[in-house]
């Protein structure tokens, strides 16, 4: 363990940007036990089996493990029920980990106050067939149900920590108003190296990929508007693919097919080395949804890709215009296409992405959280060298 720092995750069961980012927290304090709810090896990035993984007790139920949303009711419970041993806990959170409790002082790096709290009606989204209005009213119905008890929870989690940092101005606004805290905004870097194996990804049959296509690297979830992205793929006549699992797959794929059959490529997950191949052959990344932090734009940057991003949200923070990308102001098929069709004419230069990214450096990421751990650790040392002096001075 790194100088008795413990790590926190909410739960390691998919391949996102806050795993990444729990991985490199645990490369910061090499050693230290990550705590987290459930752990699906083959859903998420395989570094995880590397490191030493504590799960709660609900980590025995494989459909918990596959269907993590399914859990969100007794999470709060199962990481209540799970206690931390440490000095200095640094929780990776987006919803949980902030609760877990037994160390002696806590740091927590949120991405974003929990959706499902504070922003539910972006979370379940809009828009769909009969299937998916029926889904929504029952994930709404059960989060109104619990709403209020985990509300209650969360506001209580956040009040114990002793510091909060979080990755962009826009969650340090949200934490602000959800929980009354002035949080220190620290960016993480883009966690894939360009260096590293390289794989071709195929199209359906078989075929290869031929470079130029569209980028799309996103959890397909409703308020991610991947179908955004597929209708101004298909007003340009470009191929597109699409990185990510989600609930709203079924309901995308099949948009795409009356729109572009053929022309869109759903690649699901997708290991290192194939998102390697995709940002390299790509000719423009594409992200269309409100996020509290903006990561793709720095990993597509490694690679020289160029993002057309929704101007808001995280990416306010991590794409300079006309640097490494350009902005639409609304999430529609048209804006979209018209800023990604300018894109697609202009010459980028590689030098001032990379200058870009020099900002979202790995170190500094790990410097900061470092420096965290070990203030909060003297502050221990600092309150037991008091209390042995008062006891001293007792008669």
């Amino acid at each position: 363990m790194s100088d008795g720092v413990v790590l926190a995750h909410d739960y390691a069961t998919q391949r996102g940007g806050a795993e990444r980012v729990a991985l490199l927290m645990a490369q910061a304090f090499p050693g230290s036990p990550l705590y987290t709810t459930l752990y699906e090896p083959s859903a998420t990035f395989p570094e995880f089996g590397a490191l030493d993984l504590r799960v709660s007790a609900l980590n025995r139920y494989r459909m918990l493990r596959r269907h993590h949303r399914l859990a969100f009711p007794v999470l709060s419970r199962a990481v209540d029920h799970q206690r931390v041993v440490g000095d200095v806990l640094v929780a990776s959170s987006t919803g949980w980990a902030h609760g877990y409790r037994g160390a002696q002082r806590s740091v927590v790096y949120c991405h974003a106050p929990a959706r499902w709290l504070y922003q539910r009606d972006r979370y379940l989204g809009a828009g769909g067939g009969p299937a998916d209005r029926l889904r929504r009213a029952l994930a709404g119905a059960v989060l109104g149900l619990t709403a209020d008890r985990l509300r209650s929870w969360d506001q209580r989690a956040a009040r114990r920590a002793d510091l909060y940092l979080v990755n962009s101005s826009v969650t340090r606004d949200a934490v602000r108003v959800a929980y009354g805290i002035e949080a220190e905004v620290l960016p993480p870097p883009g966690a894939l190296s360009p260096t590293g194996p390289c794989r071709a990804v195929e199209a359906p049959g078989g075929h290869a990929l031929e470079p130029g296509f569209l980028l799309c690297v996103a959890r397909l979830l409703p308020y991610k508007n991947v179908d955004v992205v597929i209708e101004a793929a298909a007003e340009l006549g470009r191929r597109l693919v699409v990185v990510g699992e989600g609930p709203d797959r079924s309901r995308l794929e099949q948009r795409a097919s009356r729109l572009a059959p053929g022309a869109v490529t759903f690649a699901g997950r997708v290991d290192d080395s194939e998102l390697r191949w995709l940002y390299s052959s790509a000719s423009v990344l594409v992200a269309s949804s409100y996020e509290d932090y903006g990561l793709t734009p720095l990993e597509a940057g490694e690679f020289g890709l160029p993002v057309a991003a929704l101007r808001g949200g995280g990416y306010l923070d991590t794409v300079a215009e006309h640097v490494n990308g350009a902005f639409f102001d609304h999430p529609t098929s048209g804006s979209v296409a018209a800023v990604v069709q300018q894109m697609l004419s202009a010459t980028w230069d590689d030098g001032a992405i990379a200058a870009h990214l020099e900002q979202f450096s790995a170190d500094r990421f790990a410097a900061r959280l470092r420096q965290a751990a070990m203030s909060e650790s003297m502050k221990i040392g600092a309150q037991g060298a008091t209390k042995a002096t008062s006891a001293g001075a007792q008669p």
